[in-house]
């Protein structure tokens, strides 16, 4: 089988709703939120992103510094410690002007068994994949709620639906971030505030091609799929594009699967 985009960008829609937008990513260096990065910058939004990885940052950056209207911004942030976030935050909504966009996607899906999750291994893990979606959202609330707009999306996952094994305390941190999305949308939707969740599936990222991507997952995720394809990075940034458009701006309180028909 040829692995082949079948949507080229050029064919893609635009969505003048989302210029000059003020979008802020997490884990936005590498993998799906690179891309996610990328494609606003394309909408010509601008674009601010947190991540550790700074070699990687600094080569999205410059692979879009003459392709985008606005340069993104990166700041080295770790998402664990919540008052370094809460600074971060504060230098992108100073820098921006606001934030009318909040894409929650950073999140680490290492591998372990239940009988070596010790107490501060579940806290790490939660510290990770779902502590910083809660606390990125209550930093952003000041400047959305001054603007009565905002859309958030928060990244889940198909795992916690199928469900996947060998993942149990980051499957738990994927299904509590479907509920808050649920409850945040309501709470929210008073202030014009969006909360929506997307749950990728086996998405073919560049770690996944290197850690797990074994002619054998391959054929099982094929096997599991209605699509016979790989599901890309810029299929899901697609789906957030639109989430973050004022072309969805009745849409708040749902889950997007994007999986190519797995589940």
């Amino acid at each position: 089988m040829v692995d082949v985009n079948p949507h080229p960008s050029s064919a893609n829609a635009s969505y003048p709703s989302l210029r000059n937008r003020a979008v802020l990513v997490t884990g936005g260096a590498s993998g799906i939120g690179a891309s996610i990065v990328e494609h606003f910058a394309h909408q010509g939004a601008q674009v601010a992103f947190f991540d550790v990885q700074d070699e990687a940052a600094e080569q999205l950056i410059s692979s879009l510094k003459t392709e985008a209207a606005f340069t993104p911004i990166y700041l080295r942030c770790d998402l664990a410690d919540v008052p370094a976030l809460q600074n971060c935050v504060a230098k992108v909504t100073a820098a921006l002007g606001g934030v009318d966009v909040l894409v929650n996607n950073a999140a680490n899906d290492q591998r372990h068994r239940i009988e070596d999750v010790t107490p501060e291994y579940f806290d790490a893990s939660i510290a990770v994949n779902l502590r910083p979606q809660f606390f990125m959202i209550q930093a952003v609330l000041p400047a959305m709620k001054a603007a009565r707009r905002g859309s958030i999306v928060n990244m889940s996952s198909i795992s916690w639906m199928i469900p996947s094994t060998g993942v149990p305390v980051y499957i738990a941190a994927k299904a509590a971030i479907v509920g808050l999305t649920r409850t945040l949308a309501h709470e929210l939707g008073p202030d014009g505030i969006r909360v929506n969740a997307v749950l990728p599936g086996a998405i073919a990222t560049e770690k996944q091609r290197h850690l797990v991507y074994t002619p054998e997952y391959k054929a099982e995720i094929m096997a599991s799929q209605a699509l016979k394809r790989d599901i890309l990075p810029e299929d899901v940034a697609r789906l957030v594009l639109f989430l973050a458009a004022d072309d969805s701006s009745a849409i708040t309180n749902q889950s997007y699967v994007i999986d190519g028909g797995w589940v």
